[in-house]
Protein backbone atom coordinates (compact mmCIF):
# COMPACT_ATOMS: atom_id res chain seq x y z
CA UNK A 1 0.00 0.00 0.00
CA UNK A 2 1.43 3.41 -0.94
CA UNK A 3 0.43 5.98 1.90
CA UNK A 4 1.11 10.12 1.13
CA UNK A 5 0.98 11.80 3.86
CA UNK A 6 0.43 15.94 3.73
CA UNK A 7 1.73 17.66 6.92
CA UNK A 8 0.07 21.27 5.64
CA UNK A 9 1.26 24.20 7.71
CA UNK A 10 0.93 27.70 7.66
CA UNK A 11 4.16 28.91 6.01
CA UNK A 12 5.41 25.25 5.15
CA UNK A 13 3.89 22.05 3.11
CA UNK A 14 5.45 18.87 3.99
CA UNK A 15 4.99 15.35 2.25
CA UNK A 16 5.99 11.90 2.16
CA UNK A 17 5.48 8.40 0.53
CA UNK A 18 5.64 5.65 2.53
CA UNK A 19 5.32 1.99 0.89
CA UNK A 20 3.80 -0.35 3.33
CA UNK A 21 2.90 -4.33 2.98
CA UNK A 22 0.95 -6.37 5.04
CA UNK A 23 1.84 -5.76 8.30
CA UNK A 24 3.53 -2.36 10.19
CA UNK A 25 6.94 -2.02 10.80
CA UNK A 26 8.09 -1.56 14.57
CA UNK A 27 10.25 0.91 12.96
CA UNK A 28 9.65 3.72 10.76
CA UNK A 29 10.53 2.73 7.05
CA UNK A 30 12.42 5.41 5.09
CA UNK A 31 10.40 7.21 2.78
CA UNK A 32 10.71 6.46 -0.98
CA UNK A 33 9.92 10.43 -1.50
CA UNK A 34 9.75 13.08 0.65
CA UNK A 35 9.56 16.84 -0.10
CA UNK A 36 9.25 20.25 1.42
CA UNK A 37 8.40 23.63 0.77
CA UNK A 38 8.80 26.77 2.81
CA UNK A 39 7.32 30.29 2.10
CA UNK A 40 9.19 33.39 2.52
CA UNK A 41 7.17 36.28 1.03
CA UNK A 42 6.47 36.15 -2.78
CA UNK A 43 9.01 33.20 -2.77
CA UNK A 44 8.82 29.30 -1.97
CA UNK A 45 11.92 27.41 -1.80
CA UNK A 46 11.14 23.35 -2.30
CA UNK A 47 13.34 20.18 -1.60
CA UNK A 48 12.61 16.83 -2.47
CA UNK A 49 14.52 13.63 -1.77
CA UNK A 50 14.76 10.12 -3.36
CA UNK A 51 14.96 7.11 -1.20
CA UNK A 52 17.82 6.42 -3.97
CA UNK A 53 19.41 9.67 -2.73
CA UNK A 54 18.48 12.40 -5.70
CA UNK A 55 17.62 15.51 -3.97
CA UNK A 56 16.86 18.62 -6.20
CA UNK A 57 16.16 22.27 -4.77
CA UNK A 58 14.83 24.98 -6.23
CA UNK A 59 13.43 28.55 -5.40
CA UNK A 60 9.88 29.26 -6.97
CA UNK A 61 8.00 32.47 -7.79
CA UNK A 62 5.46 31.94 -5.96
CA UNK A 63 2.00 33.04 -8.14
CA UNK A 64 -0.52 30.93 -5.06
CA UNK A 65 -0.20 28.78 -2.77
CA UNK A 66 -2.16 26.06 -4.35
CA UNK A 67 -0.03 26.25 -7.60
CA UNK A 68 3.33 25.72 -5.45
CA UNK A 69 1.77 22.50 -3.73
CA UNK A 70 0.29 21.22 -6.97
CA UNK A 71 3.93 21.75 -8.12
CA UNK A 72 5.53 19.48 -5.63
CA UNK A 73 2.83 16.44 -5.73
CA UNK A 74 3.24 16.60 -9.59
CA UNK A 75 7.17 15.68 -9.21
CA UNK A 76 5.81 12.83 -7.44
CA UNK A 77 5.37 11.29 -11.06
CA UNK A 78 6.94 13.65 -13.25
CA UNK A 79 10.76 14.69 -13.76
CA UNK A 80 13.91 13.00 -12.16
CA UNK A 81 12.33 13.12 -9.07
CA UNK A 82 9.48 10.60 -10.04
CA UNK A 83 8.72 7.74 -7.20
CA UNK A 84 6.30 6.50 -9.11
CA UNK A 85 4.76 5.71 -12.59
CA UNK A 86 1.68 7.57 -12.14
CA UNK A 87 -0.67 9.17 -9.72
CA UNK A 88 -3.12 6.16 -9.87
CA UNK A 89 -0.18 4.22 -7.92
CA UNK A 90 -0.90 6.04 -4.79
CA UNK A 91 -3.75 4.39 -2.31
CA UNK A 92 -4.29 6.28 0.08
CA UNK A 93 -3.71 10.32 1.35
CA UNK A 94 -3.10 11.16 4.95
CA UNK A 95 -3.55 14.49 6.32
CA UNK A 96 -2.44 16.38 9.50
CA UNK A 97 -5.33 18.45 11.02
CA UNK A 98 -4.11 20.75 13.86
CA UNK A 99 -7.40 21.14 15.50
CA UNK A 100 -10.41 18.68 15.48
CA UNK A 101 -12.46 20.46 17.91
CA UNK A 102 -15.11 19.06 19.46
CA UNK A 103 -15.88 16.69 16.78
CA UNK A 104 -13.05 14.27 16.15
CA UNK A 105 -10.74 11.99 18.01
CA UNK A 106 -9.86 8.97 15.92
CA UNK A 107 -8.88 9.41 12.19
CA UNK A 108 -11.72 9.69 9.92
CA UNK A 109 -12.29 9.17 5.90
CA UNK A 110 -12.46 12.61 4.43
CA UNK A 111 -16.10 13.48 3.14
CA UNK A 112 -17.61 17.28 2.72
CA UNK A 113 -19.26 16.53 6.27
CA UNK A 114 -15.68 15.42 7.67
CA UNK A 115 -14.53 19.03 5.56
CA UNK A 116 -17.20 21.48 6.69
CA UNK A 117 -16.51 20.22 10.35
CA UNK A 118 -13.14 20.77 10.29
CA UNK A 119 -13.65 24.33 8.67
CA UNK A 120 -16.42 25.22 11.29
CA UNK A 121 -13.15 25.05 13.83
CA UNK A 122 -11.05 26.91 11.60
CA UNK A 123 -11.42 29.86 13.74
CA UNK A 124 -9.38 27.92 17.13
CA UNK A 125 -6.63 27.60 14.71
CA UNK A 126 -7.07 29.47 11.53
CA UNK A 127 -3.65 29.21 9.16
CA UNK A 128 -3.15 25.51 10.10
CA UNK A 129 -6.98 24.01 9.12
CA UNK A 130 -7.44 26.45 6.30
CA UNK A 131 -4.20 24.85 4.98
CA UNK A 132 -4.82 21.78 5.31
CA UNK A 133 -8.86 21.69 3.93
CA UNK A 134 -6.86 23.48 0.36
CA UNK A 135 -4.60 20.21 0.93
CA UNK A 136 -7.44 18.18 0.62
CA UNK A 137 -8.86 20.28 -2.74
CA UNK A 138 -5.47 19.86 -4.68
CA UNK A 139 -5.26 16.00 -3.66
CA UNK A 140 -8.81 15.86 -5.01
CA UNK A 141 -8.21 17.62 -7.87
CA UNK A 142 -5.00 16.17 -8.83
CA UNK A 143 -5.79 12.56 -7.50
CA UNK A 144 -9.54 12.50 -8.22
CA UNK A 145 -10.97 9.93 -6.21
CA UNK A 146 -8.28 8.32 -3.90
CA UNK A 147 -9.54 7.98 -0.43
CA UNK A 148 -8.53 10.78 2.09
CA UNK A 149 -7.92 10.28 5.71
CA UNK A 150 -7.69 13.69 8.03
CA UNK A 151 -5.84 12.56 11.53
CA UNK A 152 -6.24 15.02 14.20
CA UNK A 153 -3.54 16.65 16.88
CA UNK A 154 -6.17 17.06 19.17
CA UNK A 155 -7.35 13.57 19.11
CA UNK A 156 -4.67 11.84 21.45
CA UNK A 157 -6.20 14.45 24.49
CA UNK A 158 -9.75 14.11 24.21
CA UNK A 159 -10.07 11.65 26.55
CA UNK A 160 -8.07 13.90 29.47
CA UNK A 161 -10.13 13.97 32.77
CA UNK A 162 -12.48 16.68 32.34
CA UNK A 163 -11.20 18.08 35.53
CA UNK A 164 -7.79 19.09 33.14
CA UNK A 165 -9.81 19.75 30.14
CA UNK A 166 -12.33 22.38 31.47
CA UNK A 167 -10.85 25.70 32.32
CA UNK A 168 -12.27 27.72 35.65
CA UNK A 169 -14.94 29.86 33.72
CA UNK A 170 -17.93 30.41 33.27
CA UNK A 171 -19.77 26.76 32.50
CA UNK A 172 -21.37 28.14 29.64
CA UNK A 173 -17.78 27.97 27.89
CA UNK A 174 -17.66 24.66 28.20
CA UNK A 175 -21.13 24.06 26.56
CA UNK A 176 -20.07 26.57 23.35
CA UNK A 177 -16.89 24.48 22.84
CA UNK A 178 -14.51 26.56 24.93
CA UNK A 179 -12.53 24.07 26.72
CA UNK A 180 -8.67 22.23 26.54
CA UNK A 181 -7.86 20.59 23.42
CA UNK A 182 -3.81 20.05 23.33
CA UNK A 183 -2.19 20.08 20.52
CA UNK A 184 0.93 17.83 18.92
CA UNK A 185 -0.75 14.80 20.11
CA UNK A 186 0.02 12.80 16.78
CA UNK A 187 3.78 12.85 17.75
CA UNK A 188 3.21 12.72 21.20
CA UNK A 189 1.15 9.28 20.76
CA UNK A 190 3.93 8.50 18.92
CA UNK A 191 7.06 9.26 21.24
CA UNK A 192 4.87 7.15 23.82
CA UNK A 193 4.59 3.90 21.53
CA UNK A 194 8.48 4.11 20.68
CA UNK A 195 9.84 4.38 24.48
CA UNK A 196 7.91 1.90 25.30
CA UNK A 197 9.92 -0.14 22.80
CA UNK A 198 13.05 1.29 23.35
CA UNK A 199 12.56 0.66 26.78
CA UNK A 200 11.51 -2.70 26.35
CA UNK A 201 8.37 -1.96 28.50
CA UNK A 202 4.52 -2.29 27.63
CA UNK A 203 3.04 1.18 27.21
CA UNK A 204 0.90 0.67 29.75
CA UNK A 205 2.90 0.12 32.48
CA UNK A 206 4.87 3.85 32.04
CA UNK A 207 4.09 7.10 33.57
CA UNK A 208 5.94 9.38 30.87
CA UNK A 209 6.47 13.13 30.49
CA UNK A 210 6.80 14.14 26.72
CA UNK A 211 8.80 17.27 25.74
CA UNK A 212 7.76 18.80 21.95
CA UNK A 213 10.35 21.47 21.61
CA UNK A 214 10.32 23.01 18.46
CA UNK A 215 9.24 26.20 17.47
CA UNK A 216 5.99 25.58 18.99
CA UNK A 217 6.43 23.79 22.12
CA UNK A 218 3.86 21.64 24.03
CA UNK A 219 4.40 19.13 27.09
CA UNK A 220 1.98 15.91 27.60
CA UNK A 221 1.48 13.50 30.56
CA UNK A 222 1.32 10.11 29.40
CA UNK A 223 -0.31 7.38 31.14
CA UNK A 224 -1.37 4.15 30.38
CA UNK A 225 -0.81 4.82 26.71
CA UNK A 226 -3.02 7.89 27.25
CA UNK A 227 -2.99 11.83 27.49
CA UNK A 228 -3.86 12.76 30.91
CA UNK A 229 -2.45 16.15 30.79
CA UNK A 230 -0.72 19.17 28.25
CA UNK A 231 0.45 21.87 28.18
CA UNK A 232 -1.19 23.61 24.95
CA UNK A 233 -5.14 24.49 25.48
CA UNK A 234 -7.78 25.39 23.44
CA UNK A 235 -5.40 26.97 20.78
CA UNK A 236 -1.83 26.60 20.27
CA UNK A 237 -0.44 29.45 22.28
CA UNK A 238 -1.49 28.20 25.97
CA UNK A 239 1.45 26.65 27.72
CA UNK A 240 5.66 26.77 27.46
CA UNK A 241 7.20 29.83 26.25
CA UNK A 242 7.84 28.83 22.54
CA UNK A 243 9.52 30.74 19.41
CA UNK A 244 7.72 33.58 18.70
CA UNK A 245 4.75 32.76 21.03
CA UNK A 246 4.51 33.87 24.81
CA UNK A 247 2.83 30.81 26.39
CA UNK A 248 0.57 31.26 28.85
CA UNK A 249 0.60 34.80 30.78
CA UNK A 250 -1.70 36.68 32.99
CA UNK A 251 -5.31 37.45 31.39
CA UNK A 252 -4.83 40.23 33.17
CA UNK A 253 -1.89 41.78 30.65
CA UNK A 254 -4.58 41.44 27.76
CA UNK A 255 -7.41 43.40 29.35
CA UNK A 256 -4.77 45.48 30.70
CA UNK A 257 -3.45 46.17 26.77
CA UNK A 258 -6.80 46.50 25.66
CA UNK A 259 -8.14 49.04 27.73
CA UNK A 260 -5.13 51.16 28.11
CA UNK A 261 -2.77 50.79 24.62
CA UNK A 262 -6.57 50.38 22.79
CA UNK A 263 -5.18 47.10 21.30
CA UNK A 264 -7.73 45.44 18.83
CA UNK A 265 -7.88 41.40 18.80
CA UNK A 266 -6.15 41.26 15.85
CA UNK A 267 -3.20 43.14 17.28
CA UNK A 268 -3.26 41.15 20.63
CA UNK A 269 -2.71 37.63 18.53
CA UNK A 270 -0.30 39.69 16.85
CA UNK A 271 1.83 40.26 19.54
CA UNK A 272 1.54 36.64 21.31
CA UNK A 273 1.94 34.55 18.32
CA UNK A 274 4.72 36.15 16.39
CA UNK A 275 6.50 39.25 18.18
CA UNK A 276 6.50 37.26 21.75
CA UNK A 277 8.76 34.01 23.15
CA UNK A 278 12.06 33.75 22.23
CA UNK A 279 12.23 36.14 19.71
CA UNK A 280 10.28 38.46 21.66
CA UNK A 281 12.60 38.92 24.84
CA UNK A 282 16.05 38.19 23.09
CA UNK A 283 15.14 40.40 20.20
CA UNK A 284 17.85 38.20 18.04
CA UNK A 285 15.70 34.95 16.77
CA UNK A 286 13.03 32.14 17.40
CA UNK A 287 15.57 29.97 16.55
CA UNK A 288 17.48 28.21 19.59
CA UNK A 289 20.84 27.86 17.81
CA UNK A 290 21.01 31.61 16.90
CA UNK A 291 20.00 32.09 20.72
CA UNK A 292 22.58 30.15 22.14
CA UNK A 293 25.05 31.84 19.20
CA UNK A 294 24.38 34.92 20.70
CA UNK A 295 25.12 34.03 24.60
CA UNK A 296 28.30 32.73 23.32
CA UNK A 297 28.63 36.10 22.40
CA UNK A 298 27.66 38.18 25.64
CA UNK A 299 24.03 39.12 24.42
CA UNK A 300 22.41 39.15 27.65
CA UNK A 301 18.72 39.21 26.50
CA UNK A 302 19.63 36.20 24.51
CA UNK A 303 20.72 34.75 28.10
CA UNK A 304 17.15 35.97 29.37
CA UNK A 305 15.04 34.46 27.01
CA UNK A 306 17.13 31.26 27.46
CA UNK A 307 16.91 31.08 31.14
CA UNK A 308 13.23 32.18 30.72
CA UNK A 309 12.57 29.21 28.69
CA UNK A 310 14.45 26.85 30.87
CA UNK A 311 12.47 27.97 33.80
CA UNK A 312 8.79 27.88 32.19
CA UNK A 313 9.85 23.96 30.97
CA UNK A 314 11.07 22.85 34.33
CA UNK A 315 7.92 24.44 35.85
CA UNK A 316 6.10 22.08 33.45
CA UNK A 317 7.60 19.18 33.57
CA UNK A 318 7.17 19.24 37.39
CA UNK A 319 3.70 20.34 36.74
CA UNK A 320 3.45 17.02 34.63
CA UNK A 321 5.54 14.73 37.05
CA UNK A 322 3.13 15.75 39.99
CA UNK A 323 0.20 15.15 37.43
CA UNK A 324 0.97 11.62 37.24
CA UNK A 325 2.21 10.99 40.34
CA UNK A 326 6.05 9.73 39.30
CA UNK A 327 7.71 9.48 36.28
CA UNK A 328 9.29 6.24 34.49
CA UNK A 329 10.32 8.25 31.94
CA UNK A 330 11.45 11.15 30.27
CA UNK A 331 11.13 11.96 26.20
CA UNK A 332 12.92 14.95 24.21
CA UNK A 333 11.48 15.22 20.62
CA UNK A 334 11.10 17.91 18.12
CA UNK A 335 14.10 20.19 17.07
CA UNK A 336 15.15 21.31 19.97
CA UNK A 337 13.97 18.66 21.97
CA UNK A 338 16.27 16.50 19.95
CA UNK A 339 19.44 18.68 19.12
CA UNK A 340 19.81 20.75 21.98
CA UNK A 341 21.93 19.76 24.32
CA UNK A 342 21.82 22.53 26.53
CA UNK A 343 18.27 22.85 27.06
CA UNK A 344 17.97 19.27 27.65
CA UNK A 345 20.98 19.73 30.41
CA UNK A 346 19.60 22.88 31.91
CA UNK A 347 15.89 21.48 31.99
CA UNK A 348 17.39 18.50 33.47
CA UNK A 349 19.46 20.36 36.30
CA UNK A 350 16.74 20.59 38.84
CA UNK A 351 14.72 17.90 38.36
CA UNK A 352 16.97 15.24 40.66
CA UNK A 353 14.14 14.97 42.82
CA UNK A 354 12.52 13.31 40.49
CA UNK A 355 15.09 10.59 40.15
CA UNK A 356 16.27 12.22 36.71
CA UNK A 357 19.44 12.50 36.21
CA UNK A 358 21.60 12.58 32.82
CA UNK A 359 24.62 11.30 31.30
CA UNK A 360 26.58 14.13 30.11
CA UNK A 361 28.51 12.58 27.63
CA UNK A 362 25.71 11.18 26.04
CA UNK A 363 23.44 13.85 26.30
CA UNK A 364 26.38 16.40 24.70
CA UNK A 365 26.23 13.85 21.40
CA UNK A 366 22.08 13.75 20.85
CA UNK A 367 21.74 10.70 19.73
CA UNK A 368 18.36 9.98 18.04
CA UNK A 369 15.90 6.92 19.90
CA UNK A 370 18.03 6.30 22.56
CA UNK A 371 19.15 7.11 26.18
CA UNK A 372 20.41 9.93 28.12
CA UNK A 373 20.50 9.22 31.23
CA UNK A 374 22.76 8.48 34.08
CA UNK A 375 23.13 4.43 34.88
CA UNK A 376 21.85 5.47 38.71
CA UNK A 377 18.56 7.91 36.99
CA UNK A 378 15.90 6.22 38.38
CA UNK A 379 13.66 7.78 35.83
CA UNK A 380 14.94 7.26 31.90
CA UNK A 381 15.56 9.79 29.81
CA UNK A 382 15.34 9.68 26.19
CA UNK A 383 15.53 11.46 22.78
CA UNK A 384 12.89 10.11 20.17
CA UNK A 385 12.93 11.61 16.81
CA UNK A 386 9.92 13.33 15.80
CA UNK A 387 7.90 11.18 13.08
CA UNK A 388 4.91 12.62 12.73
CA UNK A 389 4.22 11.85 9.17
CA UNK A 390 5.14 7.97 9.59
CA UNK A 391 2.03 8.19 12.43
CA UNK A 392 -0.21 9.87 10.32
CA UNK A 393 0.60 6.76 7.78
CA UNK A 394 0.16 4.32 10.39
CA UNK A 395 -3.08 5.83 10.73
CA UNK A 396 -4.03 5.67 6.97
CA UNK A 397 -3.30 1.85 6.80
CA UNK A 398 -4.93 0.85 9.78
CA UNK A 399 -7.91 2.93 8.43
CA UNK A 400 -7.85 1.16 4.75
CA UNK A 401 -7.84 -2.51 6.57
CA UNK A 402 -10.50 -1.94 8.94
CA UNK A 403 -12.85 -0.37 6.35
CA UNK A 404 -14.66 -2.50 3.79
CA UNK A 405 -16.64 0.57 2.71
CA UNK A 406 -14.64 3.47 1.68
CA UNK A 407 -15.49 6.84 1.03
Amino acid sequence: MKVLVLNSGSSSQKSCLYEIGGFLPDDPPACLWQAKVEWNGETAESAIKLGNGIEKKERIKMSSRSDVVERLLQSLWNGETRAVASAAEIDVVGHRVVHGGPHFEDPVFVTAEVKSAIAGVSAFAPLHNRAELQGMEIVEKLLGEVPQVAVFDTGFHKHMPISAAIYPGPYEWFESGIRRYGFHGINHKYCARRAARLLGREAASLRLVSCHLGNGCSLAAIQNGKSVDTTMGFTPLEGLMMGTRSGSVDPGILTYLVRQKNLTGEQLDDVLNKRSGLLGISGVSEDMREILAAIKNGNERAQLAFDIYVHRLRSGIGAMIAVLGGIDGLIFTAGVGENSAEVRAASCESLGYAGIKLDAKKNAKSPVDAEIGAADSKARVLIVRAQEDWEIARSCWDLMRKSPAIP
